[in-house]
């Protein structure tokens, strides 16, 4: 009650970083954000372990994705050399047109700008922002591994103080 209304000892939150496998050794990286690392290690650990193939070391998996802004334009008509050229003029490191979408990568430092840029030039963005991004993807064939890859997504976004899942699943 004394956090949630600001008066006594407000708890110090702190970033961590988790990273382990799912099923078939899909790469998966869960940032957190704890007043309790004695509390979420296990119940990441948890899940991990019981739709996965576990917790890894720090390490085992982030070098396997790269830190990039990702912007995310819905495609509505656009023309896509238009956005491609607005992307690049504007600071983007690449372009990817997809089935409903844009996707613009830019460099971490440089997601705010681009985006800000991108912006004042009309455009509306589904998302904006910094992510870990995967340099290779891991296809699920089994039923089995889609289904448990589904859950152990689900389960990790449901816990309160996971804020990002990031995974190399295709």
């Amino acid at each position: 009650i004394d956090k949630a209304l600001g008066s006594g000892n407000a708890d110090s939150y702190e970033n961590v970083v988790y990273e382990g496998y799912g099923p078939s050794g899909v790469a998966v990286i869960v940032d957190a954000l704890t007043d309790n690392r004695n509390r979420t290690a296990p119940e990441v650990r948890h899940l991990l372990d019981k739709y996965g193939k576990g917790l890894g070391a720090t390490g085992c998996v982030s070098w396997s994705f790269d830190r990039k802004g990702v912007i995310i334009i819905e495609k509505e008509d656009l023309d896509e050399d238009t956005v491609m050229m607005d992307a690049l003029d504007c600071g983007a490191a690449d372009f990817e047109p997809e089935e409903d979408c844009f996707t613009i990568y830019t460099e971490p430092d440089d997601c705010g700008k681009v985006a800000s840029a991108l912006e004042g030039k009309g455009y509306v963005f589904a998302s904006a922002q910094v992510e870990m991004v995967p340099q290779n993807y891991v296809k699920l064939t089994d039923a089995g591994d889609i289904k448990n890859m589904e859950k152990l997504i689900d389960a990790l976004e449901d816990n309160d103080d996971v804020q990002n899942v990031y995974h190399n699943w295709e």
